[in-house]
Parts: C-alpha cells; sequence; structure tokens
C-alpha cells in the first residue's frame, strides 16, 4: 500500500527531526571539513580541543540533517568559528523563511531525503579532489575506437573484416576493464552529482531559498551541460538493477567494442574539473539549507535555548542557566564574569571538569550555529583552546608532563595572537611535584589571563586561589554528606572551597580505619604548618 504524500512527509520527520540512531562514519562525514579551503575562518577547531570537549559525541547528538550533503556541511560549519556574521544571518533567515513556509519546508525536506544515501558523502571529492589522471598512452583509444566502427561497418560489405574486429576486441576488452574500476569509483559520486543538480533546481523555484541568485542558476545549467555525457552512469546504474545478465554481457560487449565508458569517464572528468567552483556552489546551497533545517529541528527538541549574542565588550561573559547538552537532567548553573578569568575549585567528581567543558562547548556552538543550552549567553568573539585531557605518548616516548608542557606552550603563543582568546584547563601541571605545579601554575595563568583572553581553571591546589584573587574569579563545587553517602548538587557556588573530601571517600569505601586516621592526622598537621607559615 502506497503511503500518502503527508505520510511520507511524516515519515521523514520523525527519521530525521529526532537524534539520530545506527553509525556514524566520521571518515565520510568529515571529507568536506578536511579538504575545503579554511584560511578565512576565524578559528578552526582544533583535534585537541575537539577530543578534550568531547565534540564527537556533541556533534551526534545536534546532528539532524537529512542529507550526506548537510551532514558533511554541519560538521564543517561546527569546527569552524567564521570571522563575520555573514553564516549567522544567512541560517536565521533560512530558518525563519522554512517555519513561515510549511509547504515549502515539506517539500524542502523530501527533496533533501533525495540525497541520503552514503554515495553522496563522494560528491565533495568532484570539486576538492584531484582527479583520475589521464595516461599518456590514452591517444590510441580514440583510434581503437574508430578502427572498430570501421571495421564493423565494412564487414557487412566485407566479411573478412570481421577478423580484424577479434584482436581489436580483445584490445579494447583490456582498456575496457583496466578503466572499469575507475569508472565504478567515480558513478556513485556523479549519478548523486545529478541528484544534487536536480535538487537544487527545485530550491531556484522558490526564490526565498536562493534568492534568484543569478550565479546559482548559471551553476545548474553548467551542470546540466554536461549531463548528456553523465547520462551513461545513470544508464550504468539501471542496467545493473533492471536487466537480467544477459543483456548486460551483450551491452558491455558493445562498450568494450567501442570503448565506450573510458571515452565517455576522461571527457566527464575533464569538464568536472573545469566547474569546481559551479559544483561547489550548489553544494553548500543544499548543505546549509539542511544545516538551517537541522538547527531548527535540535532547538524544538532541546528544554530551553538562547540564540547566541556576540558583544563588543572584552573579556566579558554572561550565562544564565548554561547546561550540559549530553547530561539528562543537566544541572544548570550561571555565571558573570568582568576583565576576569575564573579558577574553579571543588571535591572530587563534582563537576568542575564538566562545567569547563559547558562552558567551552556552548561558545563554539554560539559561535558556529548560532544555538547555545543556555536561557542567555553573551561573549565576545573567541577563540577556544584546551588543555584537559592529556596522555601519555609512549609511542614518541614522550612523557605526560612533556606533553602538558607542549600543549600549554601552544596556548602561551596564542595568548599573544591579537585575538580574544578562552583557555580552558583542567588541574595544570600533573605530572610534577606540589611546589614547582603550584609556582608554574601561577606564572602561567597570570600570562595567559593578560591582554583580553579568559581563562577558566580547575584546580585541587587551593593555594593558587590566594596567589589569583586579584585577577581571578574564585568558584567552587562541593558534596552533601547524608546517610553515610556524599551526594553532589553540582550547582556552581561563588568563592573558595573551604572543604574537601578526598579521606571521606576512602572512608565511605571502607578502606582499614588505621588508613584513614593515619591521613586525617596528617592531613591536619599539614594544615596547621600551612597556616603557621602564613602567619609568619
Amino acid at each position: 500500500m502506497f503511503k500518502s504524500k503527508k505520510g511520507k512527509t511524516e515519515e521523514l520527520l520523525a527519521n530525521f527531526s529526532k537524534i539520530k540512531k545506527g553509525n556514524f562514519y566520521f571518515n565520510s562525514i568529515g571529507k568536506y571539513f578536511l579538504k575545503c579551503e579554511k584560511t578565512s575562518a576565524f578559528q578552526v577547531i582544533s583535534d585537541k580541543t575537539y577530543q578534550d570537549l568531547d565534540l564527537d559525541e556533541v556533534f551526534m547528538y545536534i546532528d539532524r540533517t537529512l542529507s550526506k550533503v548537510g551532514q558533511q556541511f554541519l560538521y564543517h560549519s561546527f569546527r569552524t568559528i567564521p570571522d563575520n556574521s555573514e553564516r549567522f544571518d544567512r541560517f536565521e533567515h533560512l530558518i525563519k523563511v522554512l517555519n513561515e513556509h510549511s509547504e515549502l519546508k515539506e517539500a524542502v525536506i523530501k527533496q533533501l531525503s533525495k540525497l541520503n544515501t552514503n554515495e553522496a558523502y563522494y560528491i565533495s571529492s568532484l570539486f576538492l579532489e584531484d582527479h583520475f589522471q589521464k595516461p599518456e598512452w590514452f591517444f590510441v583509444v580514440p583510434l581503437l575506437s574508430l578502427i572498430s566502427v570501421i571495421s564493423l561497418s565494412l564487414s557487412f560489405f566485407f566479411p573478412q573484416f570481421l577478423l580484424l574486429l577479434v584482436p581489436v576486441l580483445a584490445v579494447n576488452y583490456f582498456i575496457h576493464y583496466w578503466n572499469r574500476e575507475s569508472f565504478v569509483q567515480y558513478s556513485g559520486s556523479i549519478l548523486q552529482l545529478l541528484t544534487l543538480n536536480q535538487v537544487a533546481k527545485e530550491f531556484v523555484k522558490a526564490e526565498v531559498l536562493a534568492e534568484a541568485n543569478q550565479e546559482i542558476t548559471k551553476s545548474i545549467q553548467s551542470i546540466d551541460g554536461i549531463g548528456v555525457r553523465m547520462s551513461l552512469f545513470k544508464l550504468e546504474a539501471k542496467i545493473q538493477s533492471d536487466v537480467g545478465q544477459a543483456v548486460e554481457s551483450l551491452t558491455d560487449i558493445i562498450k568494450a567494442l567501442f570503448l565506450i565508458e573510458p571515452i565517455v569517464f576522461f571527457n566527464v572528468l575533464r569538464k568536472l574539473d573545469s566547474k569546481r567552483n559551479e559544483i561547489h556552489r550548489l553544494y553548500k546551497l543544499i548543505g546549509e539549507i539542511d544545516v538551517a533545517i537541522s538547527i531548527d529541528f535540535l532547538r524544538k527538541e532541546l528544554p530551553y535555548y538562547s540564540v547566541s549574542t556576540l558583544t563588543d565588550k572584552e573579556k566579558q561573559l554572561r550565562a544564565k542557566d548554561i547546561y550540559h547538552p549530553l547530561l539528562l537532567d543537566s544541572v544548570a548553573n550561571s555565571i558573570d564574569i568582568h576583565r576576569k578569568s575564573v579558577l574553579l575549585t571543588g571535591s572530587n567528581m563534582s563537576g568542575k571538569t564538566t562545567f569547563i567543558r559547558t562552558i567551552g562547548i556552548n561558545v563554539i556552538m554560539s559561535q558556529t550555529l548560532n544555538t547555545c543550552f543556555a536561557r542567555e549567553f553573551a561573549h565576545p568573539r573567541l577563540k577556544v583552546h584546551s588543555a584537559i585531557r592529556i596522555a601519555d605518548d609512549l609511542m614518541n616516548d614522550k612523557s605526560y608532563y612533556f606533553e602538558e608542557v607542549t600543549t600549554i606552550k601552544k596556548m602561551l603563543e596564542e595568548s599573544r595572537s591579537g585575538a580574544q582568546n578562552l583557555f580552558l584547563l583542567d588541574e595544570m601541571f600533573k605530572g610534577t611535584n606540589t611546589v614547582e605545579r603550584i609556582a608554574a601554575g601561577k606564572s602561567v595563568l597570570s600570562y595567559l589571563n593578560e591582554e583580553n583572553n579568559i581563562v577558566f581553571i580547575s584546580s585541587h591546589d587551593l593555594e593558587l586561589a590566594d596567589y589569583l584573587s586579584e585577577s581571578y574569579d574564585l568558584y567552587h563545587f562541593t558534596e552533601i554528606v547524608e546517610n553515610e553517602n556524599i551526594l553532589f548538587d553540582f550547582k556552581l557556588k561563588a568563592g573558595q572551597l573551604k572543604t574537601t573530601n578526598a579521606i571521606r571517600i576512602l572512608e565511605l569505601n571502607d578502606y582499614p580505619l588505621e588508613i584513614i586516621l593515619e591521613a586525617q592526622e596528617l592531613s591536619k598537621q599539614i594544615k596547621e604548618e600551612k597556616n603557621n607559615k602564613r602567619i609568619f
């Protein structure tokens, strides 16, 4: 039983407006991002920051795109912060237009779903990657094809010419199958290019989407110009799917005899090579419309959100009820900083690192996809750098400490780049002793805080708060001990942490009593010694 058009649209909405299920093939999703030109971006999110903030998981949560083209464009947009508001304005315009025209939105959804096959991932390779090169000996191919035509024509009058076709066919078969692998490799992406062009034609009909852009129209016509040549790829797909083996074998003999595939294949590649800009233009049109729909779907699924507010105020960040998108029942927090950075102290497992990641994710989302997981979120345009997840590099014989030193050195260099930066750090210099860790940490944090940079740092070293109290706002997370259990409210609190819970956690986990007593006594002595030193 066939579904109505309305039923199909509702099914598409049900499938794509929610969190996607199944595998995410990031090698394919990231193809466009990796290959396209990004020099004009304000910042490209580094692999280090991407991993530190668990942005693969964030991407899987926010991705509500309908096509593979849109998914690639969403990934690219998510990892590149633009240097102006042009992309922001374009996304918001498309969201507004599509919500004001419900029938148009339904039509767009159906069109975009045509580009949801995995082969559509490879459209970007047609305008971003080098094509298969024609070999130097290829000049013989048209000659062999001509010989086949002449020999077959003359054989109707002179049958002996059929004898000439036997060695020619053998050579042609070799060339035909030499070219076959490349032909098949390109066939999927070229067929998807034809679909892309057809979808773009439909979008251009709605001037509110393409705004009667003459360049878009010219690009569509340009691709149409090689449509006849590319129809061979469509015919090949139809033969493989619709006809029997006997017919397929016959068509294969004809194509091999006249070397149709290699001649058409390289002719199409030559044409595609000259039309990279046109294909890219259509790709971006489809991609940005799909991303706008994805953003709209995401916003409607959130408990609440805010559209990003980029201010001209330097070294200021304001967040009201900000939350982490990946945590169920995430606890929201608010913070308002002016001309200072932030030092977070807190108990183990109390939420310090999660809060730092929450700030980083929202600063990236606000500048890339215009959407913040907060009731209000305002900040200047910021580059985001992190040192949260550090690991030993045993293959290159680098210790944890050396890896951390290298990462933070890059931050120090970025802090003087002239741009405003957001630096996110978790437990600096854990790989060294307490005295040098505090000394080096204080010096580095003071340096990073200069210019108009904003720093968020979490630390168990309470002494850092004493050294940085003039240039850093102090906040902390803590726990509640209730019925022999340690409970966390994950609420951000102003001021310096006064209590710690490390020994208490050992006690609640049934460590031997002598260990607990000795640890408590030694902790008390150390605190008293520190207090005496402060007095004198």
